[in-house]
């Protein structure tokens, strides 16, 4: 049965704002797992990656989260297919902040960088591969990769009777193997003695990896060479070593049961130097077969397939552990993942990728050292990051992009231009599925991301954020005592600020809030109440703005993101994270406790967010909290409207006072209020486009929508990213 692929990400508040690195590592695990060098990301987790049946990123060209969050009710189908959601850092150059810079590689004549689906390599291509010419395409079991007598005898591995083998020891195990025979790796470290060359360090290490022997061994001979730069060993090292070969050839038989099968790499060397015969061996220089008698290093085949550093420069020689544990695991990729999806790996094409590296990394050092705009402005060079689609494109899985005519690509090639979203879509429904890795870039066209545009939708929605942030309460008796409202309607939540509203007959206040959740709580909880001696009426401003306001909140308690989660007000700022932790460790299915800070001084806030494992148990919570007292604090509870990644903007948003762009493009916001119609209806469409294209794809994708944000020297916006795995039944899985 194939396995489900599933996403998991902790995205609360500070946590929730992730940087251009951190998605490009997301996205580079995502397409090349465990194979190339790539790691888990470090801010989320892709359970079953292998299982993966592609990866598509929707790029909405321009657009920031202040689109997404202006038109919130329009992207109905956005905000429903997409558990997980972040706050995206802007870049000045977003293409190769989230792919890399390419290697310009011109290989077999294909074009650079991506290309269309029509370009995707066949597995007829595969069939002129030395690994398939030897083994052929299926998978077969360990017994067809160990080495017969006849390849022993031509790559020189001691033999019984052979000339040469005098005196040699047999691990005396049988030729008896069968492919349930455990495999064990093998290395050995060398130095150059009197006699030629004798073992100095042997490891040997199970199928699990556990490491079963690692012992210094004193040489017969007078040593005239001990090769530290590769081996690490050193005159001092063996001074105080009493092992002998003989104790060593004595301990592996021992060790080694009947049928096992040895792994190495040019185990033929670690064999002689040991003066051992075995008759059941995989040899991995073989094992990845190269034309012309070639052989890969095991450092680069580490990287290439494994995603394993060894031998690094840093170290001093050679850990023959590491390598034996290497080797075993290249051969148990092989033996677990087949011939044909090794050559897949493309591994020619991978080393002639990491040697152009070289020499381009070579010749930047060479480069002498002048006075270029960066120095001018003593800022350091930016650091590269390698584009791991060219990975993917020298293994033969050609990287799709589909975008619009007119749109910057940094160069890269693509041969899917369109003229229209429609057309983009069209091309993405009959491309996308023949795609490992695609990306498809919308956009609402030039004359919706004009920067005055931009400056006044932002102007728009800060004014439409306060005044939701906003409640208005009232009447109270002439001198009313302010401490008291304070004090009462603090209870709900963090407050901005507050001021006595002087323009109506009797006094009203005016409270704004910092989070969404706490003026709806007082509005909620307050409205009719008696405070400070009146009974009072509490709500938000009556604006043509406001008019959607209800509808707008009860679709933000509805979120995705925020199912499972609730928030609690009336918290004493005198308690820290851990103090909650343990009051509220008897909730059941407590998954994660975000405790908002002010960004400005760092202190706690009187509220927090909890989040649960299962819905109900959210629900069932809120019924017990409300009206729960802590530390002497009546605390209130409600469910969470704002999701994890809109803390933090909002927060900045509240303390900008408006002052970004207003004075300069304020003559500007009658022509947003003439376009906004049309701008509504093509952000519907635009949101119906992307639920056509995720119903479309198979089970096992990734899906992350990205909204890149703005980078702009007169001010910046921040991007928003949607990510999901699409389950069985069209949702993304959690």
């Amino acid at each position: 049965q194939e396995k489900s692929c599933h996403l998991s990400a902790a995205l609360l508040g500070e946590d929730s704002e992730i940087s251009q690195d951190q998605l490009y590592e997301l996205l580079k695990y995502a397409a090349l797992g465990k194979c190339h060098n790539a790691a888990q990301p470090s801010w989320c987790h892709i359970y079953h990656q292998s299982h993966l049946a592609g990866v598509l990123v929707v790029v909405l060209h321009e657009m920031s989260q202040l689109h997404f969050y202006r038109f919130y009710l329009q992207f109905k189908h956005l905000r429903k297919m997409f558990r997980h959601r972040f706050t995206l850092a802007p870049s000045a150059n977003f293409p190769v902040s989230l792919y890399g810079e390419g290697t310009n590689l011109k290989s077999q004549n294909t074009p650079q960088g991506f290309t269309s689906s029509e370009c995707i390599t066949k597995s007829s291509d595969l069939q002129c591969d030395p690994i398939i010419r030897r083994y052929g395409e299926k998978k077969q079991g360990l017994t067809s990769y160990t080495l017969t007598l006849k390849e022993q005898k031509e790559n020189d591995y001691p033999i019984e009777g052979s000339p040469g083998c005098k005196g040699y020891i047999s691990t005396g195990c049988d030729q008896q193997r069968t492919d349930s025979s455990p495999l064990f790796g093998l290395d050995c470290e060398m130095c150059l003695t009197a006699k030629g060359n004798e073992v100095t360090r042997v490891s040997l290490v199970d199928a699990q990896g556990q490491c079963l022997l690692n012992e210094l061994v004193k040489p017969e001979s007078t040593v005239v060479n001990y090769r530290t730069r590769f081996s690490g060993i050193t005159k001092k090292m063996l001074i105080p070593v009493k092992t002998r070969l003989s104790d060593i050839q004595t301990r592996l038989k021992k060790m080694l049961p009947h049928d096992a099968v040895l792994v190495g790499h040019s185990l033929n060397s670690d064999l002689q130097a040991l003066e051992m015969i075995h008759p059941s061996v995989i040899d991995t220089s073989l094992l990845f077969a190269r034309s012309e008698g070639r052989r890969f290093k095991l450092k680069f085949l580490a990287k290439a397939v494994l995603g394993k550093e060894i031998q690094c420069e840093q170290k001093l020689g050679h850990d023959p552990t590491e390598d034996a544990r290497a080797a075993l695991e290249l051969a148990q990729f092989f033996i677990e993942q087949g011939p044909t999806k090794v050559a897949e790996l493309n591994l020619e094409m991978l080393l002639t990728a990491e040697k152009l590296a070289e020499v381009s990394q070579n010749k930047a050092s060479l480069q002498p050292q002048g006075c270029g705009f960066q120095e001018q402005l003593n800022e350091p060079p930016p650091l590269s990051k390698p584009c791991f689609l060219d990975c993917l494109q020298v293994t033969g899985q050609k990287p799709l992009l589909l975008g619009r005519q007119g749109l910057d690509f940094s160069g890269l090639y693509h041969s899917n231009l369109s003229t229209s979203n429609k057309q983009i879509l069209q091309r993405a429904l009959e491309d996308v599925p023949l795609s490992k890795f695609s990306i498809v870039q919308f956009s609402l066209g030039p004359e919706y991301l004009a920067s005055h545009l931009h400056a006044g939708l932002y102007e728009k929605v800060r004014s439409k954020l306060t005044d939701m942030l906003t409640i208005y309460a009232g009447p109270f008796e002439e001198n009313f005592c302010m401490k008291s409202v304070k004090k009462e309607f603090g209870r709900c939540g963090p407050i901005q600020s507050l001021t006595v509203v002087t323009e109506t007959f009797q006094p009203y206040v005016c409270i704004q809030y910092e989070v969404l959740e706490a003026a709806q709580l007082a509005v909620e909880s307050l409205n009719g109440a008696e405070v400070a001696g009146s009974c009072i009426k509490v709500q938000r401003p009556v604006t043509a703005a406001m008019l959607d306001c209800n509808v707008l909140i009860e679709e933000l308690e509805l979120d995705v993101e925020n199912e499972g989660v609730i928030y609690v007000a009336g918290l004493k700022k005198s308690l820290t994270e851990t103090d909650l932790q343990e009051e509220f460790s008897q909730l059941k299915d407590l998954e994660t406790l975000f405790l908002p800070k002010d960004l400005q001084s760092g202190k706690h806030r009187n509220c927090c967010f909890l989040k649960f494992h299962k819905t109900q148990s959210a629900v069932d919570a809120l019924q017990a909290i409300n009206g729960w007292t802590m530390k002497g604090s009546e605390l209130r509870s409600r469910n969470a409207l704002a999701p994890g990644h809109l803390w933090r903007w909002i927060w900045q948003m509240n303390h900008s006072n408006g002052k970004q762009g207003k004075h300069i493009f304020y003559e500007k916001m009658e022509q947003l209020s003439n376009s906004e119609q049309d701008l509504r209806k093509k952000v519907k469409k635009l949101d119906h486009h992307i639920k056509k294209l995720y119903r479309s794809l198979q089970n096992n994708t990734l899906c992350v929508v990205l909204f890149p944000g703005v980078y702009s020297t007169h001010g910046s916006q921040s991007g928003l990213g949607l990510m999901g795995i699409k389950d069985g039944e069209g949702r993304s899985a959690c």
